[in-house]
């Protein structure tokens, strides 16, 4: 628990330094305008593409998707940018992913701590920024966030004024240290023996989803997400099912869509008759990107809180590395 205490309580200080490693990067311009962006990336590594991907959405003018598998769709090729976010640097569907980016000409980047992924940029003469390696990738989460951001700025996809944003979100974590860790604890306790259900808005979809992951490696906790309004076309009627084994954690920004915000009221009160209980966390923040930080900051530590609750070790990931072994003898 001692160390995941120290990797969480540096989240703040690894957005300043991941902006330090940025401002030193110098990228190759691309030989062709880029027509889509590709990030590439699993789990501790992938999500940093999902939330940067939400973040620009609306301030990039081509389509940036993610790949979570081990092929790339047909309309990668020489109008790509295809970024490999891998922090081992050995991450197997990654790897095979820029490989076969390379097979068709696209502008490739990497971002690692080393391994395959640093040799594979290096051999090529690809552009690959290094992060401080040797912890969970879940813990790294802030470099490569802050790398996306940097890649694009730097590309000239995205205004540098996002910088600023990605800055103002370390002081809000500073400023609000002592409320994350009450609410974090009162989190852990609301979920502790329970089936844990964590509902957003669509633009803050990849946040719900790291809090799932959080919960799932560090409190090995089963839970599930969705997002408000597709769930109310389908999830919505699955709670006749409900029952008191069920608790929900409803992610509220003041952002929402004042549609979608109604549907929240509405569905919170649906889904309190079957449920044991919902709680709703309000993000703090100004920008999407400060509440996005505050909401993955808050639940890190609430997956860590709850982890203590389940007596359970935070580290193990020995499920994984069973999986991994298997997959070496195939």
């Amino acid at each position: 628990m001692k160390i995941m205490d120290k990797l969480i309580t540096a989240f703040p200080q690894n957005i300043l330094d991941a902006l330090v490693i940025a401002e030193a990067q110098n990228f190759q311009k691309p030989t062709n305008p880029f027509q889509n962006i590709v990030i590439c990336g699993m789990g501790g590594s992938g999500i940093g593409g999902k939330i940067v991907s939400q973040w620009i959405e609306n301030k990039v003018n081509i389509p940036v998707v993610i790949i979570q598998d081990y092929d790339l769709p047909a309309f990668i090729g020489e109008n790509s940018l295809v970024i490999g976010s891998s922090y081992s640097g050995n991450t197997e569907e990654t790897i095979a992913g820029v490989k076969e980016a390379k097979k068709r000409g696209a502008h490739i980047i990497g971002i690692t701590s080393g391994g395959e992924m640093k040799s594979f940029c290096e051999d090529n003469k690809y552009d690959c920024v290094i992060v401080p390696g040797g912890n969970p990738p879940r813990s790294a989460t802030a470099f490569s966030i802050v790398q996306l951001i940097n890649i694009f700025v730097q590309l000239g996809l995205l205004d540098s004024s996002i910088i600023s944003e990605i800055k103002s979100s370390y002081r809000l974590l500073k400023d609000e240290t002592e409320s994350i860790h009450s609410i974090a604890k009162n989190i852990a306790n609301f979920l502790y023996g329970k089936v844990g259900v964590i509902y957003s808005s669509p633009q803050y979809e990849s946040v719900a989803i790291r809090a799932r992951q959080q919960f799932n490696e560090n409190s090995k906790y089963l839970s599930w997400h969705h997002t408000i309004p597709e769930m109310n076309h389908n999830e919505l009627v699955g709670w006749g099912g409900g029952d008191d084994r069920f608790k929900v954690l409803m992610l509220h920004t003041n952002d929402m869509n004042p549609r979608n915000q109604k549907r929240y009221e509405i569905t919170k009160d649906i889904i309190s008759k079957k449920a044991a209980g919902i709680m709703e966390i309000d993000a703090v923040g100004n920008t999407q990107i400060e509440k996005s930080f505050y909401l993955i900051h808050l639940v890190d530590w609430a997956s860590y809180y709850l982890c203590d609750l389940n007596k359970v070790d935070i580290m193990d990931i020995k499920v994984i590395d069973f999986l991994k072994d298997e997959l070496s003898k195939f």
